[in-house]
């Protein structure tokens, strides 16, 4: 299929067609408030998790919800605000790129590079890139956060919950807000809408958003603030006609884009039989930030969708969507090549220039600080080969001689659905289809740095100034056919029984984009798997049946008493061509590392059981939800970082079957009228069971996933005068130990097993092995408060993230085989002051 704005602009015509006809009929269920609420407490709160319209006190599955007051209260706008708000989810977000979000629920994590494990669906209409994932999503009316496998009832890439936005319709009358807030390190924040009627039976919303940040933290070899630094900033746009009526079209579109500095990443190593700094624990390492080449990251994104809700006789609706999406994001950062001595020497004289400035730079810096164990000496040769003279640099030092990297994602995508709702009384249900087409392309480039700057393309000649050493480029192509339906029955007001099926067929192929070239330093192939001939076409067909089971008593309005079962499943697919190839040369060939790492990787599936109980007392004052769950998962999808003489390497693996077990708890009190307090807590016991790709991690953790989380807090809000109110809320977040790899207490081999053999310090194999168990990720505490002045129209607040300024770190990329770690730091802490208006 050739993908284009014709595809799309085909599917709105029709849309808009059928939108045409008229009809009479009444409307088959009432729209969630614009508020978000039903009433003024919990136990009132409509959501729509099952696609339908109910309590959130009769979902039978566990179902976080933030209203429209909630969001205002904690100033959360995108999804790692909403995450941090709730119990046995975590994120990784920003850490490498705007558009690398990893998304963890009950221990079921999205790996970077691959498909996420946790839906985005938007007003009805699911986001089918995970570039979208962490981004501003218009004026939010209600957030729900639901866990546990939800692709029967909302599609791909739901196998650990879905996060779901209703955001502002338009309103009656012309109405409006803004809001600006200003931070330390010059961070500034704003958003703003209007929404009214243009004319009969015809409504708008356009909205915008604004933020940037010198960041947090300083390069000190540029003097510049480039490490963490960014600007974001977006334009909503939506038109309804006959809201609310029995033919209603949305429209929406939206633009975006983001700049800002990329990688934000120390080393830590992991040595323990050379002692000092070479044994680090990731937890107490002092950050520093000197690379040469200025980090950036630069995303644009567009989406365009029209929806169509029609009501086709009293009993049954239909309802069709049509998604354009449109993501490019690259990234230009130093490498991470200059303790693997790549640019040395070159086998092409054409790149000589690279070499020498290699040694030039060298020269110039020799006694820079750089962290510890790093020493930059009078020439780059490893200093384990020259233990008098040599280096010791560390990744992105302020030497030429780490080379640069250019990265490159880039994805269109097509999508759309079309459901039958019935309603016969005791039986309700549900009949779709759903299509979707991508078209992806990811590229890493690594160049020498010749102290010219970085040419932002994959391929660069050995005479250019920046010539390309290694190159992984591909272009992939995905098909998914999906078909569905549910069926619910509630023969009466105590019990209710659904069941949900869905069949997805997941084609996808993939092609190189690696032109036959010379690496110009090694005198070998651009891509390490063009050794062995030309990279083929790539071809896979990944399907799966995902039916879901739930069960739900109420022996009181007050009471619900549920349990569920469901399928979850994510599409295998392919790592760029070349890497299999890459790790059998460098790693298990060269010093015997027990790994495996293939071009393709499997789908992963899960089995996910759920039971609870939901509850509220004092007419509502008090609410509380009791669960537990227990998932295996098969062929988890995990993200593996490699980096040696090649440059670096991003794949992603599979951990044959990991076990997830826990419980959740949760409640709410309204002792007194302007006071609310609530606390919820999770723990998951996780433990991998089979790992054919390292099998000696058997009995480990499950990656990224925090052994427990803790969220305690409370609201007051008291009258002065008038409307005149004083408000305030405090969140207080407890994050658990946590591994990110699946590497955790064990010793293996090292690059540096391999090396020091045959070095000049003749040291035997096995003082080069790493040892990981500080590698792990301490628990940490974070406190929220927020304060102000509030009317009707006005409001005026000051607000500290991170209160008590805790450090802590952000992501632990581990590359076993390099003997560390690559860490990012947490946010510090941030004091501000907000203000407000609606009109």
């Amino acid at each position: 299929m050739r993908l284009s704005h014709s595809s799309f602009l085909a599917t709105v015509s029709v849309l808009a067609a059928m939108a045409t006809l008229a009809t009479t009929a009444p409307a088959l269920a009432q729209e969630a408030p614009q508020s978000g609420a039903a009433s003024g407490d919990d136990s009132g709160i409509i959501v729509t998790a099952r696609r339908q319209n109910e309590r959130l006190q009769d979902v039978p599955a566990s179902v976080a919800v933030l209203t429209a007051d909630a969001l205002q209260r904690t100033g959360a706008v995108k999804a790692e605000d909403f995450v941090k708000l709730t119990p046995g989810v975590t994120i990784v977000t920003g850490t490498a790129e705007a558009g690398d979000t990893q998304i963890n629920i009950r221990g079921m994590n999205g790996a970077r590079d691959a498909e996420s494990s946790v839906a985005l669906v938007v007003d009805g209409i699911l986001k089918t890139n995970t570039a979208q994932l962490n981004q501003p999503q218009g004026t939010l009316q209600q957030v729900e956060l639901l866990k546990g496998p939800q692709g029967a009832l909302y599609g791909r890439n739901a196998a650990a919950g879905a996060i779901v936005i209703q955001s502002l319709k338009p309103t009656d009358t012309m109405t409006g807000a803004a809001k600006l807030s200003y931070a330390d390190y010059n961070t500034w924040e704003a958003s703003a809408h209007i929404a009214g009627p243009v004319a009969d039976n015809v409504g708008f919303v356009l909205a915008g958003y604004y933020y940037k940040t010198d960041g947090f933290y300083k390069n000190t070899f540029t003097n510049s603030k480039t490490v963490d630094d960014k600007e974001n900033w977006a334009v909503d746009g939506r038109v309804m006609v006959g809201q609310g009526g029995p033919t209603q079209l949305d429209i929406k579109a939206r633009y975006s884009e983001f700049h800002g500095a990329s990688l934000p990443f120390n080393a830590a190593f992991h040595l323990p039989n050379f002692g000092g700094a070479f044994y680090e624990n990731v937890n107490t390492h002092p950050f520093h930030f000197y690379n040469n080449i200025r980090p950036t990251n630069d995303q644009t994104s567009f989406d365009a969708s029209i929806k169509l809700d029609h009501q086709l006789t009293d009993k049954i609706k239909l309802v069709g969507w049509a998604l354009y999406s449109n993501v490019n994001q690259d990234l230009v950062a130093d490498g991470t090549s200059a303790d693997f001595g790549r640019f040395l020497s070159a086998a092409n004289p054409q790149a000589q220039a690279a070499v020498n400035s290699c040694f030039s730079s060298t020269a110039a810096l020799t006694g820079y600080p750089v962290n510890p164990p790093g020493f930059i000496g009078q020439t780059p040769v490893p200093f384990i080969f020259a233990p008098t003279t040599g280096s010791t640099f560390g990744p992105y030092s302020p030497t030429t001689c780490d080379g640069t990297q250019y990265q490159v994602r880039k994805q269109q995508d097509f999508s759309t659905e079309w459901r039958l709702i019935g309603d016969a009384g005791a039986i309700n249900w549900q009949l779709g289809a759903y299509y979707l087409h991508i078209k992806r392309t990811v590229g890493v480039s690594l160049g020498a740095d010749t102290g010219n700057g970085v040419i932002k393309q994959l391929y660069n000649a050995p005479d250019s100034t920046n010539p390309t050493t290694l190159l992984l480029a591909d272009r992939f192509k995905t098909n998914v056919y999906a078909a569905f339906g549910s069926v619910e029955w509630k023969p009466n007001e105590k019990f209710d029984a659904g069941l949900a099926l869905r069949y997805d067929i997941e084609d996808r192929k993939s092609s190189s984009l690696v032109p036959t070239a010379t690496d110009p330093f090694t005198g070998g192939p651009i891509n390490p798997g063009q050794a062995f001939g030309p990279l083929t076409d790539k071809h896979a067909r990944f399907e799966q049946f995902e039916p879901k089971v739930t069960l739900s008593y109420k022996p009181t309005r007050e009471f619900n008493l549920y349990a569920n079962w469901g399928i979850g499943f994510k599409s295998g697919g392919f790592n760029n061509q070349g890497s299999a190839q890459i790790i059998k040369d460098n790693f298990v060939n060269a010093f015997g590392a027990n790994v495996t790492v293939n071009d393709q990787y499997r789908k992963e599936w899960s089995s996910a059981w759920e039971a609870g109980l939901k509850g509220n007392l004092l007419n509502g004052a008090l609410t509380f939800d009791l669960a537990g769950y227990y998932t295996q998962v098969h062929d988890m999808q995990f993200f593996e970082f490699f980096v040696g003489s090649f440059g670096l390497l991003r794949v992603v693996s599979n951990i044959d079957r990991v076990d997830l077990k826990g419980i959740e708890a949760s409640v709410t009190v309204k002792p007194v009228k302007g006071i609310k307090l609530f606390g919820s807590f999770n723990y998951t016991d996780s433990e991998i069971k089979k790992n054919s790709s390292r099998p000696y991690t058997v009995g480990n953790k499950s990656p990224y996933t925090a052994d427990y989380t803790l969220n305690v807090g409370g609201e007051f809000e008291q009258a002065i005068s008038g409307d005149l109110r004083f408000f305030t809320r405090a969140d207080y977040r407890l994050t658990g130990p946590t591994w990110f790899h699946t590497v955790q207490n064990q010793s293996v081999p090292t690059v540096f097993s391999g090396l020091l053999p045959i070095s000049a310090l003749q040291l035997p194999a096995f003082v080069g092995d790493g040892k990981y168990d500080v590698a792990r990720r301490d628990a940490f505490g974070i406190v929220n408060l927020r304060a102000g002045i509030q009317t009707d129209r006005f409001s005026l607040a000051v607000f500290a993230n991170n209160l008590l300024d805790k450090q802590y770190l952000n992501e632990v990329i581990t590359a076993v085989e390099f003997g560390g770690s690559f860490i990012t730091p947490g946010t510090r802490r941030l004091i501000g002051v907000e203000g407000s208006v609606k009109f």
